[in-house]
């Protein structure tokens, strides 16, 4: 499916690692199907009570691979995997805890809206620079972050693309704890392994009622994916695009 994703499961935890340092996690086709796979695994897996998602020290991910990016435009939109791979996060049935040690930008930041649980390195940087690149929020995140951050830090963050802090994460709620870096992967474990031992039916019930519903999330993903791809193809992207190519 992709050598970048790596996937193992350990008392009811399924943990999916990406690892393609040599490109600080930036995601591309085959690691969103990866992705995909694996939270359709969780979901259809009786023995699986909750996902952890961990990237690699200094980088959970740089966001979408450019070049991922600029071929999607060209093909019309042709095989989208991204598109699958947001679905089945807004859909995902098990908890889902992250742990965050350096990078996390765009999609990066964004899938962490989607997880109960998020525990951060100090050193962290937050950042979506959607709109430096021509494009807008993605992920049900124009959505998400206002309801999580308040009106004023998800527009920073979204359409500013302003970086936030490990500090300024967890104020905005983007973040659960600051762990050291040390410490991190194992105290991430160690509760999504709480969560996986927890009775299943009741922690469905009870994630259902602290998240809400899923229609308007999903909903809000169909409208940001219509323009997200819209602008893929505008002049202010392809510009974008090929500065951030060149540079």
């Amino acid at each position: 499916m992709s050598d970048f994703i790596a996937t193992s499961v350990d008392d009811g935890v399924l943990t999916v690692r990406m690892n393609r340092p040599q490109k600080k996690n930036a995601i591309d086709r085959p690691m969103y199907r990866a992705l995909t796979a694996a939270l359709e695994r969780a979901d259809g897996d009786d023995t699986i009570g909750a996902t952890l998602i961990l990237g690699v020290p200094g980088a959970f991910s740089a966001g979408n691979d450019i070049a991922d990016f600029i071929a999607f435009a060209a093909s019309g939109g042709e095989g989208d995997e991204v598109e699958s791979f947001l679905y089945a996060l807004a859909r995902s049935q098990k908890p889902l805890v992250a742990a965050v040690d350096g990078l996390a930008i765009g999609i990066g930041t964004t899938l962490l809206m989607h997880c109960d649980l998020v525990f951060a390195a100090p050193g962290s940087i937050f950042r979506t620079p959607f709109l430096d690149l021509g494009l807008v929020p993605e992920a049900g995140s124009s959505l998400l972050a206002p309801q999580l951050m308040g009106q004023q830090r998800a527009f920073a963050l979204l359409a500013m693309g302003e970086s936030f802090d490990v500090e300024a994460a967890r104020e905005a709620n983007l973040v659960y704890r600051i762990v050291d870096s040390a410490d991190l992967e194992e105290t991430a474990t160690k509760a999504a392994k709480t969560l996986a031992a927890k009775p299943r039916e009741a922690m469905a019930i009870a994630r259902d009622f602290v998240r809400g519903p899923r229609a308007p999330v999903i909903e809000r993903i169909e409208e940001e994916l219509r323009q997200f791809k819209a602008r893929l193809s505008s002049k202010e992207a392809r510009a974008a695009f090929q500065a951030f190519m060149t540079r």
